[in-house]
């Protein structure tokens, strides 16, 4: 690798990692919708990314001299792994790095809906005391809901993992043979029983094509008419038109989504106004120490550019 290299960055990363990388190589910062990007492409041999700019054969074609991109994430479906291997490029990513941060997000948003509080800002008297108590109660616990983990990769292995030291018994669906040893406790199951004994079902597979609209109304309707649907995957995994439907037939249901199928979601979005539907900003990745791990990508970007070996290279 020569300092002269080019490295175009397209979305935020940490200081410190983008301070360390402008240091290696001669590094660009250029948003993926500048009018620049694909001028700025053409002498690019490294490229760093998040989760909004899709590496596809268009940015590919604009980027010839192209030999590494590095994904700041876990999640590689905004890149076309295919292409880029045909070209000889390298894709490097970082599969653990917001694990933690995820799951303590999950069980956040569970948190809020099973135990609603409220916080006290000046002195109250008894009756207001005695009511704020009376009013403020929790229906159900953890320990008394069966959780239902759709993917039971990194995020799903770690959040089966404390669900079970709060008591709560776990059961899963995945594609992969999952060894005991590495369940901590959970249960396969079948989709469909998954779907039909879970009372929150938390959603942790990957974007791919044949996930698209995974979570529709055939499997909608399969669920409790009082589940909790979690979303801190990809929006395009569940169908929103058919989860707004789902949502308005059973009241007693919610949904709690993080990521949705188009971000920013526009006036249009069939889950806004609903009031068992509460929408996110796409946060359960945003801790210092998250963004930080994922940052870190640039080493990887630096070995592939020196010739050496990255410590996660895509599967």
């Amino acid at each position: 690798m020569s300092i002269a290299d080019i490295v175009v960055q397209t979305e935020h990363l940490a200081r410190e990692a983008s301070t360390w990388l402008a240091g290696r190589c001669k590094l660009i910062v250029c948003a993926y919708d500048d009018p620049t990007f694909a001028d700025v492409l053409a002498d690019a041999a490294g490229l760093v990314v998040r989760t909004y700019t899709d590496v596809d054969e268009k940015l590919l074609r604009a980027a010839p001299k192209l030999r590494v991109v590095g994904r700041a994430g876990a999640g590689l479906d905004n890149i076309d792994l295919g292409a880029c291997r045909v070209r000889g490029i390298e894709v490097v990513y970082t599969p653990d790095a917001n694990t933690q941060a995820v799951v303590e997000y999950v069980v956040g948003l569970l948190a809020d809906v099973l135990r609603p509080r409220i916080t006290l800002s000046e002195p109250v008297d008894s009756g207001q005391w005695k009511r704020l108590r009376a009013e403020t109660l929790g229906r159900r616990q953890m320990s008394e809901l069966t959780l239902g983990i759709l993917g039971l990769g990194r995020v799903g292995k770690r959040l089966a993992e404390v669900a079970r030291a709060l008591g709560c018994p776990v059961i899963y669906n995945d594609l992969l043979d999952i060894p005991p040893s590495q369940r901590f406790g959970a249960e396969l199951a079948p989709v469909d029983r998954l779907l039909e004994h879970s009372d929150v079902i938390s959603v942790h597979i990957d974007g791919r094509e044949s996930n698209q609209h995974f979570v529709g109304a055939e499997l909608l309707g399969r669920m409790k008419s009082d589940v909790i649907l979690i979303n801190t995957s990809r929006g395009s995994v569940v169908d929103s038109v058919a989860l707004a439907a789902f949502l308005r037939e059973h009241p007693q249901a919610q949904a709690l989504l993080d990521v949705h199928d188009r971000e920013p979601f526009d006036a249009a979005y069939p889950l806004l106004g609903l009031p068992n539907a509460r929408l996110y900003p796409h946060l359960a990745s945003r801790t210092e120490r998250a963004m930080l791990n994922m940052s870190w990508v640039v080493k990887d970007v630096v070995a592939v550019l020196e010739g050496r070996m990255p410590k996660f290279p895509a599967p």
